[in-house]
């Protein structure tokens, strides 16, 4: 038998589809900066794993071409401060890889806090990772957020 050319749905395609939610799974590695024609890049978003002073792992999602603001995690989160989970902790603590952290998965797991940066609330869609390296889904940013229980906020650090 030959094999299949379709790939098989991600994990978090799987939880999506699971919950009713509209989805589009995408094949994209914007660590490589190839896009497909209908993706900008200021519409995927990263999604960082944090240690709060008080909270333990938090979880900020912002676009890839801008960059956390800790301090305003950090505030929004209950923190006095919140600096990045290590790479060699981050699998042990979130269940993902550096590149294929998302807030679906990690929802699915663990209780941290979510935060989504305002700008995907204003952009009403956002591409995040599906769980595996170049693999990502887009969909509403208000479903996600309902979905994950994440609030949006001003995760951006501003130009002085």
């Amino acid at each position: 038998m030959a094999k299949q050319k379709k790939r098989k749905k991600t994990l978090v395609d799987q939880i999506l589809d699971k919950a009713g939610l509209d989805h589009d799974s995408l094949e994209l590695n914007a660590l490589e900066g190839k896009l497909p024609k209908d993706v900008e890049k200021h519409q995927i978003y990263k999604t960082l794993a944090l240690i709060g002073d008080k909270t333990g792992p938090v979880i900020g999602i912002v676009p890839i071409t801008e960059h956390l603001s800790e301090k305003a995690l950090a505030k929004i989160s209950g923190n006095k401060k919140v600096s990045m989970i290590p790479q060699k902790d981050l699998e042990k603590t979130t269940g993902y890889v550096h590149g294929a952290n998302n807030p679906i998965g990690i929802r699915q797991k663990h209780r941290f806090p979510i935060y989504i940066d305002q700008s995907a609330l204003e952009l009403g869609q956002i591409i995040v990772s599906a769980g595996e390296l170049g693999r990502s889904i887009r969909m509403d940013s208000q479903a996600l957020a309902d979905f994950v229980g994440a609030e949006f906020a001003d995760l951006i650090t501003k130009a002085d």
